[in-house]
């Protein structure tokens, strides 16, 4: 794999395992991640998944789940 970054095709990951959550809607309207070699985490929008891929560390994921564990996102839904 070549170098990483934010904003690459996702395509561009090439031979990662994509995971979505099992509570995403049935018509693919979700958020997929995939651990990447060197521990960081790219995520992307199942509706376009040659498009771009947001790469984050292992830290900034972290800190993203915990604030969603804790409710700190619960007012972006309906």
């Amino acid at each position: 794999m070549h170098h990483v970054y934010n904003g690459m095709t996702a395509t561009e990951l090439q031979g990662v395992v994509w995971q979505k959550s099992r509570h995403s809607n049935s018509q693919g309207s979700c958020v997929e991640f995939a651990k990447l070699p060197g521990g960081d985490v790219a995520m992307r929008n199942s509706r376009h998944p040659d498009g771009p891929a947001l790469v984050y560390t292992p830290a900034e994921i972290e800190a993203l789940l915990l604030g969603v564990k804790d409710g700190e996102f619960d007012h972006l839904v309906a």
